[in-house]
């Protein structure tokens, strides 16, 4: 009898001790919180004759084992772009990663079509080692960039 209510009490402390888990550092789930629009960075070259991307539309940080996803979506001028990539600019701060969002132009001219035709996703793994210490991470188009800060 005694076991038992000392296993029960236990599992009582467990349970409790879960939502300040939860809402902890330590949660990979709350490393960054949503993006914000932000000013887009000027562009010093062309990444292998890529242009960036006219806009980014979403940026999502998503938790995986030995790091993160970088995941963004972005709305070049017309179809046909391809070759996206997300590209690590140089930064003099290594609290902030800041990505471009870069595609190849279609060799032939393309209709525009609807924005939600044209949209491009692209993805990066980081792993726990590079995002130490990191607290903003940017991802940069022509017009505007997305911006998420670690919580």
């Amino acid at each position: 009898m005694r076991a038992g209510v000392l296993a029960a009490m236990a599992v009582v402390m467990v349970v409790a001790g879960c939502a300040t888990v939860r809402d902890s550092r330590l949660n990979p789930m709350n490393w960054f919180g949503r993006s914000q629009e932000a000013r887009a960075v000027a562009a010093a070259n062309p990444y292998e004759g890529r242009l960036p991307v006219q806009t980014v539309t979403e940026l999502h940080i998503e938790p995986a084992t030995g790091g993160a996803i970088i995941r963004a979506k972005g709305v070049p001028p017309t179809q046909g772009w391809f070759k996206a990539e997300l590209v690590l600019e140089p930064g003099a701060d290594p609290a902030d990663l800041t990505y471009r969002f870069v595609l190849s132009q279609p060799v032939e001219a393309q209709r525009a079509g609807s924005a939600i035709s044209r949209e491009v996703t692209v993805a990066t793994f980081v792993s726990d080692f590079r995002l130490e210490g990191v607290r903003n991470i940017t991802v940069s188009g022509a017009d505007n960039a997305r911006s998420t800060r670690r919580r």
